[in-house]
């Protein structure tokens, strides 16, 4: 089976932002819609929301007036379930509910030919609990859209257990035709996104908890270091609080209180007091009007700084060394255990140990360690830790160095793998979880985190680029040092270490 054809009647129940923004996709593909809402007029009232919405993209030059004109043609408000008799593909978007959801599709398979594919728009229930109590559970899918859905190019097709795999791929091939990025999913509890994302905003809130750094130090180290579109303070302050702590708590209780999806005291906080984000003004960031953002953190050094040596192979740090250069620092390689020498200081590239433990057990006097980067050769800021003790000469010569390749540096506290290295190993570790227990491919995963939340790379890829030995060791270290089950290794992990393959073999 393939894509529908665009003479298919489609159908959206659910008059709201996503099932307006969906119906708009749908029609914007050439097929004509009917959208149904139980208000009222609300049908109606949001064919000329979008109407509006296409007419600032006609005047900016983005759409053609004729293409507006025939996208709004296409689109027919209805006030009657019945109406819906004759549709091919009918797109719930109401409340999360799941009694809800079980009555209205109860209703569609009454009225709806065999022929017609029942979709839900659902991000949080289980599609085998929704098509559960359905004559036909067989015609039941999840077709999960991300806000908004006309410029969000992610879709995941979400099957559950009775879902029909030919169903399935015509639904993936339909989307694909309406100009999106599907995924194949099974249903499991936050399916791809909402699953893998959870440690994006779960280690910035520890660390902040913990004192390691502010709001605006950890956001710019995501950005600038992380190559990630937005951090997470100012992502979730984007999303509101009460969507972002429910999606967390729905997760959190779906797997049984596993740790590994603990939601934090922090947004609570934020949620009890009423502080949503920008929808209320403030959150991790004031909204007011003329309010400023208060700048991240960063420390600096006056030390003039010549020549270092790169003893070994820095792996994915090595990136360094060509900026070094091209600034006119002298880079000496010598064998050895990969770290960077200059003055008194040593630079080594975080493993997940706090300084003071690495220092300790290596033999390493006037350690600094380096944050993960997405890209070496183009990151902006790094983030840096050191042990307690160090000379303060050692600290200024590491700082200048790292000055001269062009870096902004920002000083955390002595945090088992700073920032973005515990992110993206947590990231990776999710993912690899998800793919061992089947639910979803790696090249799925992967492209599910880059179009549904704008990663830099899909986390499976990433840790590839990184080393599994490198993540599994930073996790197991991080389980060291908390003695918790959150940072527990997967086990697919471990299996691809010990193979010696990659996530994508």
């Amino acid at each position: 089976m393939t894509a529908l054809n665009t003479t298919a009647r489609i159908a959206v129940i659910g008059a709201g932002a996503m099932g307006a923004g969906i119906a708009q996709v749908a029609a914007q593909a050439g097929h004509p819609v009917l959208l149904l809402d139980n208000r009222p007029g609300a049908a109606a009232q949001a064919i000329e929301g979008i109407d509006r919405q296409l007419g600032k993209r006609v005047e900016n030059g983005k759409l053609s007036a004729q293409s507006r004109e025939a996208t709004i043609a296409r689109l027919h408000a209805v006030e009657a379930i019945d109406a819906l008799a004759d549709c091919e593909l009918i797109i719930e978007a109401i409340v999360e509910n799941l009694e809800v959801k079980r009555a209205l599709f109860r209703q569609l398979e009454g009225i709806c030919s065999p022929q017609c594919i029942l979709a839900s728009n659902t991000s949080s229930l289980s599609i085998t609990g929704i098509a559960a109590q359905l004559e036909h559970p067989q015609r039941l899918l999840g077709l999960h859209f991300f806000n908004p859905a006309p410029v969000m190019a992610l879709v995941e097709i979400v099957s559950g257990l009775a879902s029909d795999p030919v169903l399935a791929q015509c639904l993936y091939d339909t989307a694909k035709a309406w100009g999106k990025k599907p995924v194949h999913t099974r249903s499991t509890p936050g399916f791809i996104v909402n699953r893998v994302a959870r440690p994006f905003y779960a280690e910035s809130l520890r660390l902040l908890q913990e004192g390691a750094a502010d709001c605006p130090t950890l956001d710019a180290l995501m950005r600038e270091a992380g190559g990630f579109a937005m951090g997470a303070f100012e992502l979730t302050d984007l999303i509101g609080h009460d969507v972002n702590y429910a999606v967390t708590c729905s997760v959190f209780d779906a797997y049984y209180q596993d740790t590994r999806f603990q939601p934090s005291l922090i947004q609570k906080e934020l949620v009890d007091g009423g502080r949503l984000g920008r929808k209320s003004g403030q959150g991790f960031y004031t909204y007011a009007t003329g309010a400023e953002r208060p700048p991240a953190a960063e420390i600096s050094s006056a030390a003039s700084v010549e020549v270092c040596i790169a003893e070994g192979d820095l792996g994915i740090a090595k990136g360094l060394l060509g900026r070094l250069r091209e600034q006119g620092v002298e880079v000496i390689q010598r064998d050895g255990g990969g770290v960077l020498r200059v003055g008194d200081a040593v630079l080594a590239l975080s493993d997940g140990r706090m300084a003071c433990q690495r220092a300790r057990e290596d033999g390493l006097r006037n350690l600094i360690l380096l944050d993960l980067a997405f890209d070496y050769v183009s990151a902006k800021r790094i983030a840096i830790s050191h042990a307690a003790g160090i000379d303060p000469q050692a600290l200024e010569q590491g700082v200048a160095l790292l000055q001269r390749a062009g870096l902004k540096v920002s000083l955390l506290s002595d945090s088992p793998a700073l920032a973005v290295l515990r992110t993206v190993a947590m990231l990776a570790n999710e993912a690899a979880d998800a793919l061992l227990q089947g639910v979803a491919s790696a090249a799925d995963i992967d492209l599910a985190m880059r179009a549904g939340v704008n990663y830099p790379q899909g986390p499976l890829a990433w840790a590839d680029a990184v080393g599994l030995s490198h993540i599994v060791r930073t996790l197991d270290n991080l389980q060291a040092s908390y003695g918790e089950e959150r940072y527990r290794p997967s086990l697919l992990l471990r299996r691809r270490v010990a193979e010696g393959s990659t996530l994508h073999d």
